[in-house]
């Protein structure tokens, strides 16, 4: 009598999620990008009012991004879920505030270019300069 093999079956989970999840977060997606894109176009906030509210709804959708797609919340080790989470918004806030940064160099910059002179007069008045 010969011996069949042994068949060895893996328990890992494959973390897809259902239809169901899927469509949440594609509803959830679509509703904060739809609420982000309202509030820049109608003029709703101003300065950094706006800037930390699309960061808000920008976190937030990173996290439906990361719990509904990546399925970050079905992990087996709870520390791996932190410290992504702890570098994303981290990028967030990076990518988010440096680009608030360079736009407003560019607009400081931009501002009295005609000439020379007046570019000189414009940053002596800007930076409280008095000879």
């Amino acid at each position: 009598m010969s011996k069949k093999p042994e068949i060895i079956v893996s328990r890992h989970e494959t973390g897809h999620g259902t239809v169901r999840s899927y469509m949440i977060g594609f509803i959830l997606s679509v509703v904060l990008t739809v609420q982000a894109y309202a509030i820049t176009e109608n003029h709703v906030l101003g300065g950094w009012a706006l800037a930390f509210t699309l960061a808000v709804l920008a976190i937030i959708q990173l996290l439906v991004q990361l719990i509904f797609f990546l399925h970050l919340n079905r992990e087996s080790r709870p520390r791996w879920n932190l410290q992504v989470l702890v570098f994303a918004v981290g990028v967030v806030v990076i990518i988010v505030f440096g680009s608030l940064w360079i736009m407003n160099n560019l607009a400081y910059n931009h501002a009295h270019t005609q000439s020379p002179a007046s570019t000189n007069q414009f940053i002596i008045k800007d930076e409280g300069y008095k000879p």
